[in-house]
């Protein structure tokens, strides 16, 4: 029965030393068990933060010393240092800081901060101007650009058309890293200044904690009060943080206590 030779950041192979593990060329792992086969078939869900590293890093560093996806785990845990998430540091790490590892050099360094500028890109990516919006993913694509990966709590709100078509966003204050303070009549007058018929509101949590704090809710309380008064309906408010989303339409009654007629 053939060892499996992939382990994991967090748990490493018991299967295996760490020699082993580190150093084994990928070459030398069975085709199946080779993070780029692997990814083919099984889908990129499928692997490790260091194998994911180690197909952007392609070699590691050179015969008798750690393998690509040894590389991986090394890179892991260099940027683990201080008690920080690796995957948060590596968001905004430059190619100088991942110089100082062993083993990578320029265009190593170079491929990780490209592949990592091309994922925020996509998360962030903007949608044209009267694009549908018919789905809390369909709005958190379109407020990602101004939420998303952002350090200070943001509130924005994105404004529709008659038909649930994208008129335009708007963020509306910049708060701290904790809170951001913002009062429903700002949010109405940019929505009626826009001549918008629906809206839906959104802010960050840069913790990446999605749940909604009591002031969340109070706040999506009087902005459905004030759409019922005003006859804009508010179709949803969005948590967003850390590449995810949270819809308090779908996890709240708020909605069935103060109807919108949407």
């Amino acid at each position: 029965m053939p060892v499996s030779l992939i382990g994991s950041y967090n748990q490493p192979s018991l299967q295996l030393s760490n020699y082993m593990t580190y150093n084994l060329r990928i070459a030398d792992i069975p085709a199946s068990e080779r993070p780029r086969e692997r990814l083919v078939s099984l889908g990129v869900k499928s692997l490790t933060t260091a194998e994911l590293l180690a197909i952007l890093l392609s070699t590691g560093q050179g015969k008798g010393k750690l393998s690509a996806i040894g590389l991986g785990q090394h890179i892991l845990q260099q940027l683990s240092q201080h008690r920080r998430d690796p995957l948060d540091v590596l968001r905004e790490v430059n190619p100088q800081e991942l110089m100082k590892i062993p083993g990578i050099g320029l265009a190593k360094a170079a491929t990780i901060v490209a592949a990592v500028e091309l994922g925020k890109r996509t998360f962030q990516f903007r949608p044209n101007q009267r694009a549908l919006i018919d789905s809390p993913v369909a709005a958190a694509a379109a407020l990602s650009h101004d939420l998303m990966w952002q350090h200070q709590e943001r509130f924005a709100v994105l404004m529709l058309d008659v038909k649930n078509c994208l008129i335009g966003t708007q963020v509306i204050t910049i708060g701290t890293a904790t809170e951001t303070l913002v009062h429903p009549r700002e949010i109405f007058r940019e929505t009626i200044r826009q001549s918008a018929t629906k809206l839906i509101v959104a802010h960050n949590h840069p913790s990446g904690n999605l749940e909604p704090s009591q002031a969340d809710l109070e706040l999506t309380e009087q902005l459905l009060q004030g759409g019922s008064y005003l006859d804009i309906p508010l179709l949803d408010h969005l948590i967003l943080g850390n590449g995810n989303h949270q819809s308090l339409r779908q996890i709240t009654d708020l909605w069935t206590r103060y109807p919108q007629g949407d």
